[in-house]
């Protein structure tokens, strides 16, 4: 593992562990709601949903993407590429 790296499992895991934060919180803000810390527990509740939902579709995007060019380069199996 290289200086600055997460494990593989904790960096896939994080954009569910931001969502189950930000669910945690709103939680907190909605029981606790007679109290000064309900709103700020509930924006930063928000934030991890949102967090997370970025982080997460950020990846999916990335791999589709990816994957769509690292195809491109290739002949299509049973079919020769024209010689020039």
């Amino acid at each position: 593992m290289g200086r600055g790296r997460l494990a593989k499992p904790i960096y896939e895991s994080l954009p569910a562990l931001y969502v189950a934060g930000g669910t945690l919180m709103m939680a907190l803000s909605y029981h606790n709601r007679d109290t000064d810390w309900s709103g700020p527990c509930g924006v930063l509740g928000v934030v991890g949903w949102v967090a997370g939902l970025a982080i997460w579709m950020h990846r999916r995007d990335y791999r589709a993407t990816s994957a769509d060019y690292l195809r491109r380069g290739k002949p299509v199996s049973g079919v020769e590429e024209p010689r020039g």
